[in-house]
């Protein structure tokens, strides 16, 4: 189910947030509910819940009907933790 719903994101989704230099991710599947990242742009955009709502889960609702909600993961990337911490160790 993963792999359909990261086709779906990157064939239907990213196309459209791509107009406004973002994008969207999949970090899980559970229960039926997706829960996706945005990127780029649309990351830090004050509209992220409507972008979640509105294109989003439109569209991978439409594509899978298997996916019952789709869900704006706000969690800190890994990759943004690293930064941090190197940042704060005064190693950047």
């Amino acid at each position: 189910m993963e792999e359909k719903i990261k086709k779906v994101l990157e064939e239907k989704v990213n196309p459209v947030l791509a107009s406004h230099f973002g994008g969207a991710v999949l970090v899980s599947f559970e229960n039926g509910v997706a829960f996706v990242r945005l990127t780029g742009a649309c990351s830090s955009c004050p509209s992220a819940q409507y972008t979640i709502e509105d294109v989003v889960k439109s569209i991978v609702t439409e594509e899978i009907p298997e996916v019952k909600d789709v869900v704006l993961d706000t969690s800190v990337s890994p990759e943004l933790m690293d930064m941090a911490r190197k940042i704060l160790k005064k190693q950047i």
